[in-house]
């Protein structure tokens, strides 16, 4: 059986956040940003080249997978990370 790549819909918007994380440094918006596309893109059969560059901001910040979702779990219990871009629409629209 061959296995197909597949474009995820919101590759172009994930294209450019990842762009963005590879040259910022780990601010709490930047690690929650992070953490939601890696939940995002695993397992996902396509988009390696984000999937590989998510792997390259971890080993840039100097963390594991774990330490990034401990990080952010603690960040999401202090309080709404996302309230600036708040606009009342669910991501994965």
């Amino acid at each position: 059986m061959k296995s197909e790549e597949q474009q995820h819909p919101q590759y172009h918007k994930d294209r450019e956040i990842v762009n963005i994380l590879l040259r910022e440094k780990d601010t709490t918006y930047n690690l929650a940003e992070l953490a939601r596309l890696k939940i995002r893109y695993r397992g996902f059969p396509g988009a390696r080249d984000i999937q590989e560059d998510l792997e390259k901001v971890l080993q840039k910040w100097e963390l594991t997978e774990e330490q990034l979702y401990e990080k952010t779990r603690a960040i999401h219990s202090k309080g709404q990370v996302y309230k600036r871009q708040n606009n009342g629409q669910e991501d994965w629209f």
